[in-house]
């Protein structure tokens, strides 16, 4: 199926996670939508905006397991995190817990904004290699307090790709009366979700990763019971929408029109969506999931490290191995693409460094290979001595 994707046949392509790939159809619909805003748009934006956009939700709705109502669409799992981020009215004293396997740029919002309100942002420790789920699960939550007012956890970690219970960690949580905000940068395309099962207070994720949007296409889903906390980070005409307009919930309307943008992004999902059904996209997460598995042992009987995952549920088309402290991070990762033109992500965790392998439907077995025998010859050189 590489030839769906607009990819350079020269690169070695296992960086899927990081910004995700369209596929030519997909791509073309995106370009049809913009073509069409630039054809007549005042008629776009002024009059037909709000239908079709709630055209597109209403097929991410069914594919997410939700309803229309509990979502709106925003750029990026990052703009998500920082929408609940800037509505919750934290205080002095209270505590946000959170893993020491998230994703830096959210790391960031929080640690910020916990510096202006006083807040504490508390990383609990995860051992890696994993442990299984339960295990996970009990050593997280010994880090809640009567303090903590909101969990916030990746779905699928951005540096080590290992998937985390949520489920038992949203189920305690609504016990406890504690919020959970859940970042699913990684989810949507990678793994099965049905958003309304897994009872999270608020959820965002992208759709230009693994479901394979266009840039730019993203989701945050709020519980009905929440949706009254949530405040846009821009205020626009959408605070006091026409009628016309309206759609019966403040949630959807102040965050649906902020201002000029080409939404073309997010009328282009339906067409992600249904690129996936049409190429039986579970079969294609089994067969990408089972190909990453066969290799794990040949990373791990090169670089001595042990395979990173308990269970194999705890991680999908992406995996990250361990490599032994190199010299130069940034020059290695330089010279495996500049030399080698294969493109991944090089991650220093806790002073630990990881490749984080994305394998998608575009790639193939030799890929893997090229990337072990490439480590072969390289790896000695670069490693500290």
């Amino acid at each position: 199926m590489k030839d769906f994707f607009l990819l350079d046949p020269s690169i070695i392509f296992l960086n899927h996670g990081s910004f995700g790939a369209s596929p030519k159809p997909v791509f073309d619909t995106y370009q049809t939508w913009q073509r069409k805003l630039e054809k007549q748009p005042v008629l776009f934006l002024g009059r037909s905006y709000h239908q079709l956009l709630q055209t597109a939700k209403e097929s991410l709705a069914a594919y997410l397991g939700t309803q229309p109502q509990n979502l709106v669409f925003v750029p990026n799992a990052t703009y998500g995190v920082n929408l609940i981020a800037r509505s919750l009215d934290l205080q002095p004293g209270d505590e946000i817990l959170t893993s020491n396997h998230e994703y830096g740029a959210c790391d960031y919002t929080w640690e910020f904004l916990s510096a202006k309100k006083g807040v504490r942002y508390i990383h609990r420790a995860i051992q890696f290699p994993s442990q299984t789920d339960q295990e996970i699960v009990e050593i997280f939550w010994q880090g809640v307090t009567p303090n903590t007012k909101l969990i916030y956890l990746s779905h699928l970690t951005s540096p080590t790709a290992l998937r985390l219970h949520i489920e038992e960690i949203n189920r305690r949580a609504r016990e406890a009366g504690i919020l959970t905000l859940i970042d699913g940068a990684h989810a949507p395309g990678q793994i099965p979700l049905d958003l309304d099962s897994l009872q999270a207070d608020f959820y965002t994720g992208n759709l230009h990763k693994w479901l394979m949007a266009p840039k730019g296409a993203a989701f945050l889903y709020a519980h009905p019971r929440v949706q009254h906390l949530v405040e846009p980070l821009v205020i626009s005409w959408g605070l006091k929408t026409e009628p016309q307009f309206s759609s019966g919930s403040p949630f959807i309307d102040r965050l649906t029109w902020t201002g000029t943008h080409d939404p073309s992004a997010y009328l282009s999902v339906p067409a992600a969506i249904q690129f996936q059904q049409e190429h039986n996209w579970p079969e294609v997460q089994a067969a990408c999931h089972l190909r990453l598995k066969e290799y794990m042992p040949e990373f791990s009987a090169l670089t001595g490290k042990p395979v990173l995952y308990a269970q194999d549920h705890q991680y999908g088309q992406m995996a990250a191995i361990e490599l032994p402290l190199v010299r130069d991070l940034l020059a290695f990762k330089t010279e495996l693409y500049d030399q080698y033109r294969i493109e991944i992500p090089h991650i220093l965790w806790e002073n630990r460094h990881f490749l984080r392998i994305s394998y998608q439907v575009y790639n193939q077995p030799e890929d893997l290979t090229r990337l072990l025998d490439v480590l072969k010859i390289r790896l000695p050189h670069w490693v500290r001595g």
